[in-house]
């Protein structure tokens, strides 16, 4: 599979403007399998209330921005996974849609908020789950999930091969935290950041670019820089993700020994 990350820095508010960049960057790269974009790139980041996020949300699937996007893929014949706010009845979510060869395939909704998040966007209430792209299983999580060493582990446990990681990163540490989430799950990740600054609400958030793929022994793959536009494409085996021993005798989730862990509470 080749994986192609676009990092950019959208504009906040311009969501045709945004769709459009990524539609005529996309195309000039057709080899591509799946494509990993940030979080939330077709609105920017930074919402002053929750009827600003309102307004501007869409449902997916059925609306403006994932028509184009089902329509994307399918010209490109390419899976794409991005960043979206997401409207769904009353609810506002942090979203990733996903979509395969001109199909929606479903939504992950961002289950940990990050800050100001809160104010604005509900958390999701479902399990981060699988997606079967290629016949590559790929798990979604986006930004702050990253610090969370179970959402990673919960979808290497269902079965994921490559972890897609949309994010709007400002903490510094993410990029090498990723390092081990592959290491401790043998797992592929793919970490779609933006760059810029946006200062909306006062509060001013610089985005630390450095886009990456890293291999299930940690290594970097490839890494972008912290603050231009730029494209990764980098291939893998997915199935060497589906092999957990380490040596001859451990395995990663055989060994695990989950009657003595502490469960929460």
């Amino acid at each position: 599979m080749k994986i192609g990350i676009y990092q950019f820095n959208p504009e906040w508010g311009q969501i045709e403007k945004n769709i459009n960049n990524i539609e005529s960057n996309l195309e000039k790269h057709r080899d591509v399998d799946l494509w990993v974009l940030p979080e939330l790139c077709t609105t920017g980041y930074q919402f002053k209330s929750r009827q600003e996020l309102k307004e501007r949300a869409e449902e997916f699937p059925g609306s403006h921005t994932s028509d184009k996007m089902q329509k994307l893929s399918s010209r490109l014949n390419t899976a794409i996974i991005l960043g979206v706010a997401e409207k769904s009845g009353s609810n506002l979510y942090n979203s990733a849609a996903v979509y395969g060869n001109g199909n929606f395939k479903g939504n992950y909704r961002k289950i940990h908020l990050f800050d100001q998040e809160k104010k604005c966007f509900d958390s999701g209430q479902q399990s981060p789950g699988i997606f079967d792209l290629l016949g590559v299983q790929v798990g979604v999580m986006i930004c702050f999930d990253w610090i969370f060493p179970e959402t990673a582990r919960s979808l290497a446990l269902q079965g994921a091969q490559l972890i897609a990681h949309p994010a709007n990163l400002v903490l510094p540490y993410c990029q090498d935290a990723m390092v081990t989430r592959s290491i401790e799950n043998k797992v592929f990740t793919a970490t779609a950041n933006r760059f810029g600054t946006e200062n909306r609400t006062g509060q001013k958030l610089t985005f630390t670019g450095k886009s990456q793929v890293t291999d299930i022994d940690g290594s970097r793959l490839g890494q972008l820089s912290q603050n231009k536009e730029q494209i990764l494409k980098v291939d893998i085996d997915p199935a060497r993700a589906s092999q957990k021993s380490i040596n001859d005798n451990n395995d990663l989730f055989q060994d695990r020994r989950t009657n003595l862990y502490t469960l929460d509470k």
